[in-house]
């Protein structure tokens, strides 16, 4: 029986694998929580685990098959909610980031892939936007903010913290999938671009049929190799785990004061899973992804969802 070493970080929805409550079928594992998404090509010891989906696509783009992507989206979410600006800010909406100046954490990381997806889809011209790559706070590290794609002649990088550069007027919006510390206060200096971004990523997903999926679960080839029975097994045990975790958090709805409600409204909305598993459910969110990749210069090449998740 194969023993494997995944690292992923601490989702909700794998806490049932990591207590045992849920178990491999067919192998051993080893799960380690980590703070920042893993290099996994990097850690010799590790056999997969989570990985951009935008640094894996672009690798297959590029024939580097080394890491096999399985569709388990282990991190996906509407991108909407993660534009912010000056809470004095006028701007309200996604067209009006036309010839702005922009800061964002990462150039071709796949959430800010999707952002931009959402101002090209409002009409907006990326090629005229003043962009800067920079940390949300300065002095964060173990992110990789370049990736393996040249930037466009109009992004710059920087060390400096993207929110004090907004709150001091350098940038009239910036993009990060995480929101900075003082968000959560009542004398914030930011706020959300769009005044209700709840609404905008309903019409979303009314309009897509998808939830756009940010990073997967990715195995070494050689993994696979040995043992290619392996992505199927991981698959279905992550998918056990899920549907575990969702059937708890519905009994155990007292961990927020108002998740039972957002667990209604989510089931009526998007059905029983809002993040399903597999290549066939994720067929349309891939190609989109793949679609916006090679439109917005990062992907040399268009690229075909089937090569995403090749057999």
């Amino acid at each position: 029986m194969a023993n494997i070493r995944l690292a992923l970080r601490d989702w909700d929805h794998l806490v049932p694998v990591a207590t045992g409550e849920v178990r491999p079928d067919g192998f051993e594992l080893t799960l380690e929580s980590r703070a920042v998404t893993p290099d996994v090509l990097s850690e010799s010891e590790l056999d997969g685990g989570e990985t951009s989906f935008s640094r894996y696509v672009l690798g297959r783009a590029a024939g580097d098959d080394r890491l096999v992507g399985l569709p388990v989206f282990v991190m996906r979410g509407f991108r909407h909610r993660c534009l912010l600006v000056r809470r004095d800010s006028g701007l309200t909406a996604l067209e009006e980031l036309k010839g702005a100046r922009v800061g964002l954490t990462g150039w071709p990381d796949s959430g800010n892939t999707w952002t931009r997806a959402l101002l090209r889809a409002a009409g907006v011209d990326l090629t005229g936007i003043e962009w800067t790559v920079g940390p949300l706070v300065a002095g964060e590290t173990g992110k990789d903010r370049v990736g393996p794609v040249p930037f466009p002649g109009n992004v710059s990088l920087t060390d400096d913290g993207l929110t004090e550069g907004l709150a001091g007027g350098r940038y009239d919006a910036i993009m990060t999938p995480f929101m900075p510390p003082e968000f959560f206060t009542p004398d914030s200096r930011f706020r959300h671009l769009l005044p209700d971004h709840r609404a905008a990523e309903r019409a979303y997903y009314e309009q897509t049929g998808f939830v756009p999926g940010i990073h997967l679960v990715t195995l070494k080839r050689e993994s696979v190799e040995r043992d290619p029975g392996l992505p199927g097994a991981v698959l279905d045990l992550f998918d056990r785990s899920k549907r575990h975790w969702l059937a708890r958090r519905r009994l155990l709805t007292d961990t927020t004061p108002w998740l039972l409600a957002d667990l209604t409204d989510t089931a009526r909305t998007f059905g029983q899973d809002w993040m399903p598993y597999g290549a066939a459910q994720n067929a349309a969110m891939t190609a989109a992804f793949c679609a916006e990749l090679h439109a917005q210069g990062i992907s040399n090449r268009p690229i075909k969802a089937e090569e995403v998740f090749a057999a």
